[in-house]
C-alpha cells in the first residue's frame, strides 16, 4: 500500500501520523548533559539562575538539553509527521527546489547523492531546509507538502525561536554581561538570515554499508551557524566529544530538546563558547533497520550581523576582546557570508573526500574540518 495518497478531487497530500520508535535496549556509553528548565525563564531570578546552570555547557562541551519549552509534543510529532511524509514523495518531486550548493544556499531539497570517497558507498541523508516565514524569503519555492502545510510548519518554525531560541540567547548574553537582547537581536527573526527549519532522514544502511562508509571517515565536526536544536526522535546514532575527549552517545530527552553551540557563537565570543564538536556512527543492533528521522532547527546570524568579537565585560576581563575587535572601521564578514561560503566548501562537490588534518578559512575565521 502506498505511503500517502491524493485525496479526491484535489492534490493535497495526507499526512500519515508518525510516531517515535522504541528505544535501543543496547548499553550504550550515554553523555551527561545540563537540563535547561525554560518554565522557570520568566520567574524571579530564573533567567539569572538558568544562566548560572547553561555556563559550563557552553564553555566545556557545548551541548546541554531545555524542557518545558511550551511547544506541545503533539506539534512537535506532527512536524516529524510533514517531514516523514515529504521523504516518501516521488524522487522527482523531491528534486523540485534543490539546495543552490554552488551559492552557498542551503534552503530546499539535499539528495542522498554523493559518493562516500572511493567506497562504493552514497551518504544516505536527505533533508529539506525551510527558511523563516519572512517577506524576504516569500518567493523561495515550496513542495507540494510544505505549500499544503505551510501556515502550520510557519507557526512552529516561529514558536521555536520564540520560546526556545530567544530565550536562549537572553541566557547566553545574560552570561556574557551584555543586554539581554544583544545575541537576540543579533540573530533577529524578522532580519534576513541563513536560519532553517530542518526535515532531515538518515536512509537505513546495512551493517557492510556502515562500515566501509566509517572504515573512510568517522571523524566529528561543528555545526555552522550559532545554535542548533534537534527533537528527540529515539533513534541512537549521535555522538559528542566530551572535554575529556572520549566519544559518548547523546541520550533522548522526553518532551525535551537537544541543544548545541556552533561556529558562528564561537566566533563571536573568541573562543569562550564551545562549538560542539560531534558526529552520527551505526545505530545499534536493534534499530539499525529504522531510519532515522529528524527534525531540527539551525539558527544562524543575521545578514549584518559582524563576525567580530561581542562588547562582553566578561570576555574583556578575560582578555579575549582584541584592539581589532575595538575598531569599529575594520571591514569584518557577516555571518551569513560565512556560513555561505562554508556549505559551499562543504557540500558543493559529488564526492566526500577525506579531510583529516585540515581546516575551512574565510577572512580571518578559520575552523577545523576534521576531529578525531
Amino acid at each position: 500500500m502506498a505511503f500517502c495518497s491524493l485525496t479526491p478531487n484535489t492534490n493535497k497530500v495526507l499526512i500519515k501520523p508518525w510516531s517515535r520508535p522504541k528505544t535501543t535496549t543496547e548499553h550504550l556509553e550515554w553523555a551527561e548533559l545540563p537540563k535547561i528548565d525554560l518554565s522557570q525563564f520568566d520567574k524571579p531570578g530564573g533567567k539569572q539562575e538558568l544562566a548560572e546552570k547553561l555556563y559550563d555547557a557552553v564553555t566545556r562541551a557545548g551541548f546541554w538539553c531545555v524542557v518545558n519549552t511550551g511547544i506541545d509534543d503533539e506539534r512537535v510529532l506532527r512536524q516529524f509527521s510533514i517531514g516523514n511524509t515529504f521523504f516518501k514523495e516521488p524522487l522527482e518531486e523531491k528534486r523540485t527546489f534543490p539546495c543552490n550548493f554552488a551559492e552557498g544556499e542551503y534552503f530546499g531539497y539535499r539528495e542522498n547523492s554523493r559518493w562516500v570517497g572511493d567506497t562504493g558507498v552514497k551518504e544516505n541523508i536527505e533533508m529539506l531546509n525551510i527558511p523563516k516565514a519572512i517577506p524576504a524569503y516569500a518567493d523561495v519555492g515550496k513542495h507540494q507538502v510544505v505549500k499544503d502545510n505551510y501556515e502550520e510548519i510557519a507557526r512552529f518554525h516561529r514558536d521555536v525561536w520564540e520560546k526556545v531560541i530567544r530565550k536562549l540567547f537572553v541566557l547566553i548574553a545574560i552570561i556574557l554581561e551584555l543586554p539581554e537582547n544583544y545575541l537576540a537581536d543579533a540573530h533577529a527573526y524578522d532580519e534576513e538570515s541563513d536560519d532553517h527549519l530542518r526535515y532531515m532522514i538518515y536512509n537505513v544502511r546495512t551493517q557492510e554499508e556502515w562500515d566501509r562508509a566509517q572504515a573512510y571517515s568517522k571523524g566529528g565536526h561543528t555545526d555552522f551557524g550559532s545554535l542548533t536544536l534537534l527533537f528527540s526522535q529515539h533513534v541512537a546514532g549521535l555522538q559528542i566529544k566530551t572535554p575529556e575527549g572520549q566519544w559518548k552517545y547523546v541520550r533522548p530527552v522526553d518532551g525535551g530538546i537537544t541543544c548545541n553551540a556552533a561556529d558562528t557563537l564561537t566566533f563571536l565570543t573568541n573562543g569562550f563558547i564551545k562549538s560542539t564538536i560531534h558526529r552520527v556512527v551505526t545505530p545499534p543492533k536493534d534499530q539499525i533497520h529504522i531510519p532515522r528521522l529528524g527534525l531540527l532547527y539551525f539558527s544562524r546570524p543575521g545578514a549584518h550581523t559582524p563576525m567580530k568579537t561581542v562588547p562582553s565585560p566578561l570576555l574583556d576581563r578575560l582578555g579575549l576582546i582584541s584592539e581589532e575587535d575595538r575598531d569599529p572601521t575594520k571591514p569584518v564578514v557577516t555571518g551569513t557570508e560565512y556560513v555561505r561560503a562554508r556549505v559551499k566548501d562543504v557540500h558543493h562537490k559529488t564526492v566526500i573526500d577525506k579531510r583529516e588534518g585540515t581546516a575551512f578559512e574565510f577572512k580571518g575565521l578559520k575552523v577545523q574540518n576534521y576531529y578525531d
